[in-house]
């Protein structure tokens, strides 16, 4: 008996219906894979930092007696940032980076260091006079902005503010605790994390919009809410 073969026509319409239907998945596909990224990289940077600070205890005693909210930049002749001078790279080189593996170091347009991690993460330290700020991206930083043509734009998809204050106790999730998600003027409820005070991860104008974010996958567990408000990357 002959063995009826496919038409041209049939294996076309096939391949265009397979077509089809991974142009319909596949974006959803990259999107959870991104979102698994994300997650992992977000957590694993929280844990690590924060047992590098505990193992500098160890060291140097009690974080309170070796955290500084300060920082400066020596410039040359020319008044330009000498790179490798800044008061928060000499902190980091000390009490962090013999806890903590970096890859490399880069520096902003200010000379402020950015610290490159091994799963291709870094973490910019965010003021030229202090060190309580920090930014925690989740991708090499100018990969980041330049995907979304800003850092606010970036803000609770590729990058997210962190604070270490551990004695100022006017930031009350922060005092006498080491790096944590930016929540500062948080109320305390879920909903203000997407919604509170003007930078909650929904609000998209202003300074520090969306500077909750962070907080928002922290106080998930590090996991993406159903109803997160961006697609992140990385």
């Amino acid at each position: 008996m002959r063995k009826k073969a496919f038409t041209l026509a049939e294996v076309l319409i096939t391949l265009g219906i397979i077509g089809i239907v991974a142009a319909m998945t596949l974006p959803t596909l990259i999107q959870k894979n991104n979102n698994k990224v994300v997650e992992a990289r977000l957590a694993k940077f929280y844990s690590g930092i924060n047992q590098a600070i505990k193992l500098a205890e160890v060291d140097y005693g009690d974080k309170s007696y070796w955290y500084q909210d300060t920082n400066n930049i020596d410039i040359d002749e020319e008044g330009k940032p000498i790179n490798g001078s800044s008061t928060v790279e000499k902190w980091w080189n000390k009490y962090i980076a013999p806890y903590m593996k970096t890859i490399e170091v880069k520096y902003d347009t200010n000379g402020l260091p950015i610290f490159i991690f091994a799963d291709g993460s870094s973490l910019k330290a965010n003021q030229t006079n202090a060190m309580r700020d920090w930014v925690f991206y989740t991708t090499d930083r100018d990969k980041c902005i330049k995907k979304y043509s800003s850092e606010d734009e970036s803000r609770g998809k590729c990058s997210f503010p962190f604070i270490y204050a551990p004695t100022n106790e006017s930031f009350p999730y922060n005092y006498k605790k080491g790096f944590e998600p930016y929540k500062a003027g948080w109320d305390g409820t879920k909903q203000g994390l997407y919604d509170g005070n003007g930078i909650g991860c929904n609000n998209k104008e202003g300074k520090m919009n969306k500077a909750f974010c962070g907080a928002l996958i922290q106080y998930n567990g590090w996991k993406i809410p159903d109803d997160y408000p961006f697609k992140v990357s990385y």
